[in-house]
C-alpha cells in the first residue's frame, strides 16, 4: 500500500455501484475507526451504521436529498458524545463537571478524526468515499430521528462504497497559505489571489468564488445552517449560558424572545425578572435558566409561583 499514491488521488465519489462491502473490509472499517487518536482517552465520539432503507431515504432528504447517501454500501454519521462518558463517570460514582465548550471541542475532534480514519482505510482498500456536511441542514429533526440524547450532536456523514466514477483530484490551496512557520502569516492581496487561481478548477466555471459565494457569504449555506444547529447545541447542552432542553440559539436568542413578552427584563443574582404593566413572573438559576424560567411563566407554560 502506497499511502502517498492513495493522498494524491483522493476525491470525493457520489456515484457508487450496488455492490455491498464483504464483512472481513467492514471489520477493517470498524477498526480503523476505533484506531484514531484521542485525547486523555476519552473517546468523545460515536457512529451510527444506518442499515434500514427507509431511515437512509429519510436522512438523505434531510441532508439536502443527497442520492449517494442512500446508494453508498455504508452510510455513518459520526457524532460528537459526551453523554457516555457521563455515564462512565457515573458508573463509578462521579459526577460530571460543567466544561461544555471544551466538551465540544474534543468530542468534534475525535468524531472528525474518527471518520477520517475510517474513510482513509477504505480507500486504501480500494473504496470510494463521500463525506456528507449537509447532515447538518436538518439537525433539528436528525437529532430526533436518531435518537441522540443530551451530549451527542451529529457532526458529519459519511458514505462508503465501490466508486462507480473516476475523475481527477480536487485542487487545494497553497501550501504556503496553509502551512504557517513559528507564528501565522498575514496574507498579502497577491496570496488570497494565489488561492483563487490554484482553486478555480474546483468550479465547473473556473470561479471558486462563486462557490465561496453559495456556502459561506452572507444568506449563504451555512449561514442557514447556524440558527438550527445552535439551538440543537443549546438542546443537547452545550450552552454554558443556556440550560439543557433550552430551544434557543443563545442566551441574547433568549433575552430577544423575553422582550417580546414584557416591557423589561430584570436581572439579579441567582433570579431574573420578567415585567409588565401590572405583572410580573421571576425565575430562579442561573440567568439563562432564571430567564427562561420567568418567560415559561409569562407564557402560561408553568404556574407562576412561587
Amino acid at each position: 500500500m502506497d499511502l502517498l499514491l492513495i493522498l494524491a488521488q483522493r476525491r470525493s465519489v457520489r456515484r457508487f455501484k450496488p455492490v455491498p462491502i464483504p464483512e472481513e473490509d467492514l471489520e477493517k472499517l470498524l477498526f480503523a475507526l476505533q484506531r484514531a487518536p484521542t485525547d486523555a482517552s476519552a473517546q468523545l465520539y460515536s457512529a451510527i451504521r444506518i442499515t434500514d432503507p427507509g431511515l437512509r431515504e429519510k436522512v438523505a432528504q434531510l441532508s439536502g436529498n443527497q442520492e449517494h447517501i442512500q446508494k453508498a454500501a455504508e452510510f455513518f454519521v459520526f457524532l460528537a458524545d459526551v453523554h457516555r462518558l457521563e455515564r462512565l463517570l457515573a458508573h463509578r460514582g462521579e459526577r460530571m463537571a460543567r466544561w461544555p465548550k471544551t466538551a465540544l471541542h474534543f468530542a468534534l475532534l475525535d468524531a472528525g478524526l474518527a471518520a477520517g480514519y475510517l474513510a482513509l482505510t477504505a480507500e486504501a482498500l480500494g473504496y470510494g468515499v463521500c463525506f456528507i456536511g449537509g447532515v447538518l441542514n436538518g439537525v433539528e429533526e436528525l437529532r430526533d430521528l436518531l435518537g441522540l440524547p443530551p451530549g451527542v450532536i451529529p457532526a458529519v456523514g459519511l458514505a462508503v462504497g465501490v466508486p462507480d466514477e473516476a475523475g481527477p483530484p480536487r485542487p487545494r490551496l497553497p501550501r504556503g497559505l496553509v502551512v504557517h512557520e513559528n507564528r501565522y502569516r498575514p496574507y498579502a492581496p497577491e496570496d488570497l489571489e494565489a488561492g483563487f487561481q490554484a482553486m478555480a478548477p474546483y468550479s465547473r466555471v473556473g470561479d471558486w468564488g462563486r462557490v465561496l459565494r453559495r456556502y459561506f457569504a452572507q444568506g449563504g449555506t451555512m449561514e442557514e445552517r447556524e440558527g438550527p444547529y445552535g439551538r440543537t447545541l443549546s438542546r443537547q447542552g452545550f450552552d454554558p449560558d443556556l440550560p439543557q432542553g433550552a430551544p434557543f440559539y443563545s442566551l441574547g436568542a433568549l433575552l430577544q424572545e423575553a422582550l417580546k413578552e414584557a416591557r423589561g427584563v430584570l436581572f439579579r443574582e441567582g433570579e431574573a425578572w420578567l415585567e409588565r404593566e401590572a405583572e410580573a413572573f421571576r425565575g430562579e438559576g442561573g440567568p439563562g435558566e432564571a430567564l427562561l424560567a420567568a418567560l415559561r411563566k409569562a407564557r402560561g407554560e408553568i404556574g407562576n409561583w412561587p
